[in-house]
C-alpha cells in the first residue's frame, strides 16, 4: 500500500509541476548554484572540483546514464530516500538542478 501511494504520489508531482512550460523554464545556471552549495560536499558536481566526501556518483556519470533524463532526476530529487539528506526542494530548484545534471554529460 505504501509504495502504491508513494507512487500515485510521484505521479501528481509529475502532472502538477514538471511538464509543460516548468520543464521548459528549467533554469540550469540556478541549478549550478544549488549543486555547489547542496551536493557538492557528497557529490562531484562540475569538471573543477576533484573529491567529494563519499562515494556518491559523480554528475557527469548521472547524466551519462542511459536511462538518464532531467525529468527522472526532479522527480527523483522530490521523493524522500535515505541514502541522501531530506534537502527542501521545490519543484522549480528540482528542475533547476535536474536541469544543471544534464550539461554534465559527457
Amino acid at each position: 500500500m505504501y509504495l502504491v501511494l508513494r507512487q500515485i504520489r510521484v505521479l501528481v508531482v509529475a502532472a502538477a509541476g514538471l511538464s509543460g512550460p516548468l520543464a521548459m523554464a528549467a533554469d540550469a545556471n540556478h541549478g549550478s548554484d544549488l549543486a555547489k552549495r547542496w551536493c557538492a560536499t557528497c557529490h562531484v558536481v562540475n569538471a573543477d572540483q576533484k573529491r567529494a566526501s563519499t562515494d556518491a556518483p559523480p554528475f557527469a556519470v548521472i547524466a551519462s546514464m542511459s536511462n538518464f533524463t532531467p525529468e527522472k532526476i526532479a522527480f527523483f530529487l522530490l521523493d524522500p530516500h535515505p541514502k541522501m539528506p531530506n534537502f527542501p526542494l521545490s519543484r522549480s530548484e528540482a528542475a533547476d538542478l535536474a536541469a544543471y545534471i544534464g550539461t554534465q554529460r559527457k
